[in-house]
């Protein structure tokens, strides 16, 4: 018990770190802030299965400790980007045509409404040389750019990711 008591203790101690830490693939916990830094999939996996054991990612939400906020909006960004990386292929064609299923459901998941998706799809064919600068462009810098382009856009600016 003491030995618990003691580790609880010493995680308390750090626990007050910057949100700014957590990682957006991993969340929040102390996974994430164990393998701060890392990079790679043993390390992720890692981060992800400590944040998801024992309870500390709760316990990080509702305490705002362990790189957790109670406060803020739930958002999408990794389940984006995984499909996104996953679908790359799919919707540099999609994105091209303006038009497709890979490209429906990004805006989907972007939770664009059916009302302005037509502009959300004119809008990466558009700028699709903008979306994808040049051929060997990462999955990160797809996303940043298209937010750059749904940021300017007059009717998509309100989706901005």
């Amino acid at each position: 018990m003491r030995a618990k008591t003691l580790v609880l203790s010493a995680l308390l101690a750090v626990a007050p770190l910057s949100q700014a830490m957590a990682d957006k693939d991993i969340g929040c916990g102390w996974g994430t802030l164990v393998w701060k830094g890392k990079s790679g999939m043993g390390p992720k996996i890692l981060g992800a299965t400590t944040n998801g054991s024992f309870g500390n990612q709760t316990f990080g939400i509702t305490s705002g400790t362990a790189g957790c906020s109670s406060q803020g909006v739930i958002t999408a960004d990794a389940r984006v980007s995984k499909f996104a990386s996953a679908n790359m292929d799919r919707l540099v064609r999609d994105m091209a045509a303006g038009q497709g299923e890979s490209l429906a459901t990004l805006a989907h998941l972007l939770n664009i409404a059916e009302t302005d998706r037509p502009a959300f799809y004119n809008a990466t064919k558009a700028h699709f040389a903008e979306i994808f600068s040049s051929s060997d462009v990462t999955t990160g810098q797809m996303l940043e750019s298209l937010a750059g382009v749904v940021a300017k856009d007059a009717t998509l600016a309100k989706y901005v990711m």
